[in-house]
């Protein structure tokens, strides 16, 4: 298992990047796909048509989520932090994942970059 780790800028207020991230309408806009999201502890959620799935273990608005994404029953929960923090540009976005499976590493981070935080910072910039 290993740990993925890495900051993104993105040109907005930490306050804006915690509502999209954290509304399903907002989640819709930027990945272009359906989205199913709570904005509460404890509810499970739904990424681009179940390609992610997991479920909400903190919420602080404006300043951090933590999640449980899962990879399938036979492995340990994977569990993500975001932490967001003000700075000259907008704001920095901490990104933390743990436990992602060895064989899933290298193409889930990719697409990760590419997909999740690209559309993400395309959602902010345009």
């Amino acid at each position: 298992m290993k740990t993925f780790k890495k900051y993104y800028s993105l040109p907005a207020p930490p306050e804006e990047v915690y509502w999209a991230m954290t509304k399903a309408q907002s989640i819709q806009l930027w990945t272009g796909a359906e989205a199913e999201f709570t904005e509460e502890v404890n509810t499970e959620f739904s990424f681009w048509d179940g390609d992610i799935v997991g479920k909400n273990l903190e919420l602080e608005y404006g300043k951090k989520i933590v999640q449980q994404w899962y990879f399938g029953e036979e492995n340990e929960p994977s569990i993500v932090t975001i932490k967001l923090h003000a700075d000259k540009k907008g704001t920095s976005l901490e990104f933390v994942q743990t436990n992602i499976p060895d064989e899933d590493y290298e193409e889930f981070t990719s697409g990760l970059t590419e997909y999740y935080f690209g559309g993400l910072i395309d959602f902010f910039e345009e």
